[in-house]
């Protein structure tokens, strides 16, 4: 049996968990740059709140409804998803983390010990509550689609209370029926209009058909969905993830930028960022990606990326904010208004297995990376950092309505009074 367990409008459920006074209020959560509407919890659907409209769109109806309005706190969502994924991860033989929000349980042992997986979906729920806060969704199938299936039916369809089962044929139809094919997972919007040509609305019309038709007609990956929707398991996740073979960090602006200071400031922090990640999966580069952009509805738009070759293979900071600091004069150009930039490491390679070149130094100081990423560990990301990654603060994210981010920072830890 399987399991598919993922939050309730996770980022507006995050912020109503350290503010119990918005926990019975609507409350939206913007994307980057408090640009759209991305997260809505269930008080706020009510209201029927378009989801991933433009702020400025919304803006009245939200303070019509006088909705609770909130940036994205990226940093304490990440640490309420590790305390969410470790309480769940209690509860079966095997974990996959698919998402922020998203979690496969696969149960093996556990099985014999579960005498109603509704009574079981109910605990995982009450637990994930009582020691997280958060509302989420649990459902049962013998395939990762049909858990999918039933974890849609929990939160969405009449007749569940966050937690739906499809352990028999009679679950299996009943589920399947009431799905348009659009909500299968893996089948999307621009699928399911070809699906639905064919006749195929519901996620039971895709489940009659021939996997070989599927698989002339579309894919293999389709075909595989039609198995997994009969209770064909077909789909299984890699017991340790792949390193990735490139890493990048890029991210608009809040405001324009002209100041060349800014621009490097921007840079030099994404390429720390890189550098941090390389060195979380023990990999190096000797390619980094650099590239700049003003937006593309300027009258006269600019961008301009180049690849820098380093000496050697590297991850770390202080190498690759030299090397920003050695090409910056290609990339700035005076009256532009730049809107976005990034950094990125191409053509990985794992630190493990590394020839060195007699004749050209290494630079890489690997006691001092171990020390900086041990300390910000510690104490929280950016407490050490290089001293040209604060040259400046203005190239940050628009972040308006930023809650604060209890659980990263002392000085946002929550304050209790006590009148004796």
């Amino acid at each position: 049996m399987y399991a598919l367990v993922d939050a309730v409008a996770f980022y507006a459920s995050a912020e109503k968990v350290f503010d119990p006074a918005i926990r019975s209020k609507p409350v939206v959560v913007l994307t980057n740059n408090d640009g759209c509407v991305c997260a809505i919890c269930p008080i706020a659907r009510r209201l029927n709140i378009p989801k991933f409209q433009p702020y400025f769109k919304v803006k009245h109806l939200l303070a019509k409804h006088k909705v609770i309005v909130r940036s994205s706190n990226y940093e304490l969502y990440a640490d309420l998803s590790d305390r969410m994924m470790n309480v769940i991860s209690r509860f079966c033989d095997k974990q996959y983390i698919y998402s922020i929000d998203e979690s496969f349980l696969h149960f093996t042992g556990f099985t014999p010990l579960i005498n109603d997986w509704h009574q079981y979906g109910h605990l995982i729920r009450r637990t994930v509550w009582r020691e997280t806060k958060l509302p989420v969704g649990v459902g049962f199938g013998s395939t990762p689609t049909l858990a999918k299936a039933a974890n849609h039916a929990a939160k969405k369809l009449k007749g569940f209370n966050g937690v739906a089962v499809i352990d028999n044929e009679q679950a299996r139809l009943r589920i399947l029926a009431a799905m348009d094919v659009a909500d299968i997972w893996g089948v999307g919007k621009r699928l399911a209009k070809k699906l639905k040509q064919l006749h195929i609305n519901s996620a039971l019309d895709l489940a009659k058909q021939d996997p070989l038709q599927m698989k002339r007609l579309f894919n293999v990956v389709l075909a595989r969905t039609v198995d997994e929707l009969n209770g064909r398991t077909c789909l299984e996740w890699d017991e340790v993830r792949q390193d990735k073979r490139e890493i990048f960090s890029t991210r608009s602006f809040g405001e324009r930028l002209t100041d060349p200071t800014v621009l490097k400031t921007a840079l030099i922090n994404h390429c720390t960022i890189v550098a941090r990640k390389l060195r979380l999966q023990r990999s190096l580069t000797k390619r980094l990606l650099l590239f700049v952009a003003s937006s593309p509805h300027e009258l006269n738009a600019y961008k301009k990326s180049l690849v820098y070759e380093l000496p050697t293979s590297s991850a770390d900071s202080c190498v690759f904010a030299n090397a920003i600091s050695e090409v910056f004069a290609q990339l700035y150009q005076q009256n532009v208004r730049f809107y976005k930039c990034g950094v990125g490491a191409l053509e990985l390679s794992s630190q493990q297995f590394q020839q060195s070149d007699l004749f050209t130094p290494n630079k890489n100081n690997i006691k001092l990376m171990k020390c900086l990423d041990s300390v910000n560990a510690r104490y929280g990301s950016n407490t050490l950092a290089l001293a040209s990654q604060q040259q400046s603060q203005a190239w940050h994210m628009k972040r308006e309505f930023l809650s604060p981010q209890y659980t990263t920072r002392w000085l946002h830890l929550p304050k209790i009074s006590c009148n004796l």
